[in-house]
């Protein structure tokens, strides 16, 4: 079948009332951003309703790029008709006629929103229905789990028949919710939330603490990497490198092991509240999960938050390590994530972290160290790359 044109649903953004018109012109912009480089197709948008007219594109390309939008709920690639009734009949049973293979049930599903349109939605059911189960005797309604379902829109722009609904990626279009700096590490979990944070329409900016030569140029073109599989669903990512060498072996010097991952953690936020602060993000993420390691205690979470006033989000917070996984597969990180280069946190790992920390204490064995002075040096040294959703080698050949 060839498709004239795609339609784009968007269920929460009807919950936005008066700024609902910013958010469809987010979504616009997203929907044309990830198409625009690839297909000569226009994208229009009506209330309630977004269309991306495919002049001749094959839609299942176009639809596999949407499937990366945040803020669509569901698309379908459409027939676009002539509003008269026999028209619908007979393109209706064409859909039908080309499903492979052949759905043994169906059923009609009308919406008019046009309600100028003189047949109603339930005798429209009826009309169409009647006419395919004539034509093809073998199908039978059923109005409850149907294999196959004609959706028939009515609307002042057009009418549009389809027999597929694929489901979108839901939440918001990205930017409209401000900009979040992600604390990017070459684990598992950090390019998840970096997702979850996508998908509630923020910008995403990342940052990573990088301490050559203990870890290796390896290591940071893996984050690179996933910072790239992130582009594929959020556009363009500023990744924030911070050299972090001096700051870790400060810490291993003058400060008690078991304190070690807390302290530097501290000292992460610090300089993340400041390149947020450069940089316009209202807020940071990270990716943790509580009681997942040592440091993801409420305690150790409380003692680290101390030390900034900026809002730190943990959109991973109460999900589990199978949960986790489970979303870095379906995103394309996973792979990526386990390749063996080891990131600032693992290299400098003590054998017994504390588990409770306190921030008094905390704040007590910092005072062994100048720590604005390495803050300010560690926020100047910071080198700053943009990575775009362009082809790129990904650093698992490199083995």
């Amino acid at each position: 079948m060839n498709y004239d044109v795609i339609l784009i649903r968007y269920g929460e953004l009807a919950l936005k009332g008066r700024n609902r018109d910013q958010f469809e012109e987010a979504l616009a912009r997203s929907v044309k951003s990830v198409l625009r480089s690839f297909f000569k197709v226009k994208v229009r948008r009506n209330y309630g309703r977004m269309y991306v007219e495919l002049h001749g594109e094959d839609a299942y390309e176009v639809m596999e790029r949407l499937k990366r939008v945040f803020g669509i709920s569901s698309f379908s690639p459409t027939i676009h008709v002539e509003p008269d009734l026999e028209t619908i009949k007979t393109r209706a049973l064409e859909l039908i006629r080309q499903m492979d293979p052949q759905p043994r049930t169906f059923r009609v599903v009308t919406r008019r929103a046009d309600k100028r349109y003189p047949t109603p939605s339930m005798e429209m059911n009826r009309i169409v229905g009647t006419h395919i189960l004539r034509a093809l005797p073998q199908i039978k309604v059923d109005v409850h789990e149907p294999e196959a379902i004609v959706n028939i829109e009515i609307r002042t722009e057009g009418t549009y028949i389809s027999c597929e609904t694929i489901p979108g990626p839901g939440g918001l279009p990205v930017g409209v919710s401000g900009k979040v700096l992600l604390l990017l590490s070459g684990g598992i979990d950090s390019p998840v939330a970096g997702w979850m944070m996508l998908k509630r329409g923020v910008t995403l900016e990342a940052i990573h603490f990088h301490s050559y030569p203990f870890t290796s140029e390896r290591s940071l073109q893996k984050v690179r990497d996933l910072a790239h599989k992130l582009t594929k669903w959020g556009g363009t990512v500023r990744l924030h490198v911070v050299p972090f060498t001096e700051i870790q072996t400060a810490i291993r010097e003058k400060c008690p092991e078991d304190y070690l991952i807390t302290i530097m953690r501290r000292f992460m936020m610090r300089i993340s509240e400041r390149v947020a602060a450069n940089t316009g993000a209202k807020a940071l993420a990270t990716g943790e999960s509580l009681g997942q390691v040592a440091s993801q205690t409420l305690e150790s979470m409380d003692t680290i938050n101390k030390v900034i006033s900026i809002p730190l989000l943990r959109p991973l917070v109460a999900m589990d390590k199978i949960e986790i996984t489970d979303i870095s597969r379906k995103i394309d990180t996973y792979e990526l994530s386990i390749l063996p280069y080891e990131d600032c946190c693992t290299v400098f790992t003590p054998k017994n972290p504390v588990t409770r920390p306190k921030a008094y204490l905390a704040a007590r064995f910092e005072e062994a160290l100048d720590v604005e002075a390495l803050v300010e040096a560690a926020v100047e040294g910071t080198v700053i790359e943009e990575i775009t959703s362009k082809p790129r080698e990904e650093s698992n050949d490199l083995f």
